[in-house]
């Protein structure tokens, strides 16, 4: 049994060793061959990462995991809600919240709507894209809204039936220097 057991892993050996002399670029060297779980993280979408998208549904399960054997860790109940996807597996994203909240969702439920959310204090949505402008409406933290474009520090942006700009600071779902269009 142990002879059994020494050629089993010496077959197993040289077919790793034949895999890796052939991998391009490995340079035969075991810390230059790609394992399964790196090639499968590159299998999702090919977009950046990180990147911001929004919640598709109402009602969107959030799992410990990427793929549905894993439990339902908790469910997001507001519809375009930002998320930033820090990861990818497949078809599944690994998303954060405004609130450093992480976990993992189907594609499906996302949408690549921009979106933001007023984080922690209340801020103005000005007429125009300057601190001086008169100001349209008041925003509390927790509202949300759609980006309509970003240029410089400021958004221009809807919420409900108001439209407006915001300081790019003042909201979560875009980056620091990040354009849209």
């Amino acid at each position: 049994m142990g002879i059994r057991l020494s050629v089993s892993l010496c077959l197993a050996f040289a077919a790793f060793a034949a895999v890796l002399s052939a991998s391009p670029g490995s340079g035969g060297s075991a810390h230059a061959a790609p394992d399964k779980s790196a090639t499968a993280q590159r299998k999702g979408s090919g977009l950046p990462i990180p990147r911001f998208a929004s919640l598709r549904s109402d009602e969107v399960n959030i799992r410990t995991g990427p793929g549905t054997r894993y439990p339902v860790d908790w469910v997001f109940k507001r519809k375009g809600m930002p998320v930033e996807i820090v990861a990818e597996y497949e078809n599944w994203r690994k998303i954060r919240d405004w609130q450093g909240a992480s976990g993992w969702v189907h594609q499906s439920l996302l949408t690549g709507k921009r979106s933001f959310i007023i984080p922690s204090k209340a801020t103005s949505l000005h007429k125009t894209p300057a601190a001086s402008a008169e100001v349209v409406a008041k925003l509390e933290p927790e509202v949300m809204g759609e980006i309509r474009s970003c240029a410089g520090d400021w958004c221009r942006v809807k919420v409900s039936a108001a439209s407006g700009w915001i300081e790019r600071t003042s909201m979560w779902g875009v980056y620091k220097s990040e354009p849209i269009n």
